[in-house]
């Protein structure tokens, strides 16, 4: 039996960071490659880390120091990567570290280590390449790095500014990927409505017409596809505004996840925060004018230095008025490198829990009675999963791993990827059950 050189992965962080490891495992499967889900028969291991907060700094140390405990020759690579020194000098033997979406080096550097041996017949991918998310649903990463310098975020220092892919090869990749079955994509990246800014919306061909490289062209285009479409990371610029008719009219998800993070001018000017003058709530009345069903996320950062009570209150009166369907919110942490850490006024850490958990509960009340609306309607969802009870499923108001779930009992006949008809007649602060129509 001829031998095959393994290579054992992890990858942590967010769904940009998945993207960057399904890339890299393509590449080393082209290159014959056999990938293990485990440290003892890999030949080396390749760990994509996360740099963004301290909880994924030290998550990310500790899975380095596992794979070397474990196998013994790692490589790092990933937004981590950036700080090589504060790797080294916890793990001086590791192979190689890399920065963020460094794959061609990564890949290198794996072929330094444990030269390949290809064979055509093993080696052989399918047209989709590699995809750690289940076959369903896939992440369609648009563009690197972000023009913005929010005070709480290091993300450009680590993944630089703005690069988006040229829309043509955005769009071949979506395609190949709804021909392999692939029901829904969800778009990421650091700033998607600022998508094609860096290369001045340079046209491209597509299907015989021509498409720009814009957040517009690329919504209108995926909605050619037939399969849902989910826009993740959207900041509120007056152009998004363009993209709603899309929406109303069913050629992409009627979904926007926008990370507000504040609601007081004076913070989010101390955040640095882009379109941060924008009258969002006014904005927000004006899309579901034009789309009623539109499901609205948002992230939040409750202490935030300089944040007053009258700050946080304002900020409650913001989701009062607001009435986001799906919120998300962090209690402020100090990032190292981040331009925050030397504001004046931190907020004390006991007050930033009790913030959160003030915030938490009054959007819970406002998610709550949003999902009740809902209840006696019959809407399509998405099987995401089939267990003993029944089949577990998500509406188009429902991005995986993050929002809501729909649970349908005794629907144990679908299958995974299964588009069904379901009338909900259940809700919570945050799931939804009902029956097959």
């Amino acid at each position: 039996m001829t031998y095959t050189p393994t290579v054992g992965f992890i990858s942590l962080g967010c769904p940009k960071a998945l993207v960057d490891s399904e890339r890299i495992l393509t590449q080393l499967r082209t290159d014959g490659y056999t990938i293990s889900p485990t440290y003892q028969n890999a030949d080396l291991v390749v760990v994509n880390t996360c740099g963004f907060i301290d909880a994924a700094v030290a998550e990310s140390l500790d899975s380095i120091g596992e794979a070397l405990a474990e196998n013994g020759r790692v490589i790092v690579t990933g937004c981590l990567g950036a700080r090589e020194d504060e790797i080294r000098a916890r793990h001086p033997q590791v192979l190689k570290v890399t920065g963020a979406h460094a794959i061609d080096e990564v890949v290198a550097s794996v072929r330094e280590h444990l030269p390949p041996r290809h064979d055509p017949f093993t080696s052989l991918l399918p047209p989709q390449g590699v995809k750690l998310t289940p076959s369903h649903y896939a992440y369609l990463k648009i563009s690197e790095g972000c023009n913005h310098r929010c005070t709480f975020c290091i993300i450009p220092s680590m993944r630089g500014d703005l690069v988006s892919r040229p829309v043509d090869d955005v769009l071949v990749e979506a395609e190949r990927l709804a021909q392999a079955g692939v029901k829904e994509l969800l778009v990421v990246s650091q700033d998607t409505s600022a998508y094609g800014l860096d290369v001045k919306y340079q046209p491209r061909d597509w299907r015989g017409r021509s498409v720009q490289t814009r957040f517009y062209d690329l919504a209108e285009a995926l909605g050619d596809l037939g399969i849902w479409v989910r826009m993740h990371y959207v900041y509120p610029y007056p152009h998004v505004d363009d993209v709603i008719p899309l929406m109303a009219a069913g050629k992409i998800l009627p979904y926007l996840d926008i990370p507000f993070q504040h609601a007081n001018p004076r913070i989010l000017k101390l955040m640095k925060r882009p379109a941060a003058s924008q009258n969002n709530l006014e904005r927000i009345k004006a899309w579901r004018s034009v789309c009623p069903d539109i499901t609205l996320r948002s992230t939040f950062i409750v202490g935030f230095p300089g944040e007053t009570e009258q700050d946080f209150t304002e900020l409650l009166d913001f989701l009062s008025e607001a009435q986001l369907d799906r919120v998300g919110c962090f209690a402020y942490s100090p990032v190292r490198g981040a331009a925050a850490n030397d504001l004046p006024d931190a907020v004390p850490e006991a007050l930033k829990q009790e913030r959160l958990a003030r915030f938490m509960a009054h959007q819970e009340a406002i998610s709550a009675q949003r999902l009740q609306q809902r209840v006696g309607r019959i809407e399509t969802v998405l099987v995401d999963e089939v267990v003993e009870e029944g089949a577990v499923a998500r509406s188009r108001a429902d991005a995986p791993d993050i929002d809501g779930q729909v649970f349908i009992d005794g629907a144990t006949h679908l299958k995974v990827g299964d588009f069904v008809q379901v009338e909900l007649e259940e809700a919570d602060e945050h799931d939804m059950w009902g029956h097959l129509v």
